[in-house]
């Protein structure tokens, strides 16, 4: 897989998922290459994909650009993983909010400090004090809600200068997608050393603020049912036009057998 940064690319295997490279990684493996990165000291970051991200990256070249340049784009939804199985790589979801909490467990282990970017007011701090909870040896950089507002080079640059003077070394960011993302590939070369995880719903997740599906519906790939009948409104499109488009584009690469091309290397 193409990436900007070629000496921070993962050597993980890679399966196509509409036009999209998806690597082939499970939880322990995913940790396995963002603790590896934080260990040499690597600027990167980790992009946790699903439905709504790779057909929303069919429209958005900034999106594009930014799962080109990420050091893992991990499969965070179930209908990925079964492409990739499909294809024949042993592939597990790797999924965000899970991963959000590895990491903390995994910074308190080596003694990183960790920087929580993203949410509402006051869910940042929430969310650090919950890590805290679970690991007592984590050690908190920062904690800061952005203002909700377009992207902007100027200002994300200035941001991400700021986290990297914390001493931060993980920086979970939580700004939804596509906005996280692209966050995440403007900030990425101006915080040296930083390994930022686009975790989205994990702030709302782990401070209690939204439900989590059942265990049952996230391994049937149905978790997008359970959100939807929480949060109508704001979910609808997402779910009721991009899931549609997505399964279209999935039957349409099976027909052709663009699943059984050799597995990519990035």
């Amino acid at each position: 897989m193409a990436s900007a940064h070629p000496a921070m690319a993962s050597t993980a295997p890679t399966f196509d998922v509409i036009g999209q490279p998806v690597h082939g990684v499970t939880p322990s493996t995913a940790l396995t290459v963002m603790e590896q990165a934080v260990a040499a000291g690597r600027s990167a970051f980790v992009c946790f994909a699903n439905v709504h991200g790779l057909v929303l990256a069919r429209q958005d070249a900034e999106l594009r650009r930014a799962y080109a340049e990420a050091l893992l784009v991990a499969p965070d939804g179930m209908p990925l993983v079964w492409v990739g199985r499909r294809a024949g790589v042993a592939v597990e979801r790797v999924y965000g909010p899970d991963m959000a909490l590895e990491a903390c467990g995994l910074a308190a282990r080596r003694g990183w400090p960790v920087y929580f970017f993203g949410g509402g007011n006051g869910v940042a701090r929430s969310f650090a004090e919950t890590a805290r909870a679970l690991y007592p040896a984590l050690m908190i950089a920062g904690v800061e809600t952005p203002p909700f507002a377009p992207l902007d080079a100027e200002r994300v640059a200035r941001e991400a200068a700021a986290i990297a003077r914390s001493g931060a070394r993980v920086v979970l960011v939580g700004l939804g997608c596509p906005k996280q993302e692209i966050w995440m590939r403007l900030a990425a070369p101006h915080a040296p050393g930083v390994l930022m995880l686009g975790v989205g719903a994990a702030f709302d997740f782990h401070t209690g603020r939204v439900r989590q599906a059942p265990e049952w519906m996230m391994r049937s790939g149905l978790e997008w049912l359970y959100r939807f009948v929480q949060e109508p409104r704001r979910l609808w499109r997402r779910y009721l036009v991009n899931n549609p488009v997505f399964v279209v584009l999935v039957l349409r690469q099976l027909v052709r057998g663009r699943d059984h091309r050799p597995v990519l290397r990035a």
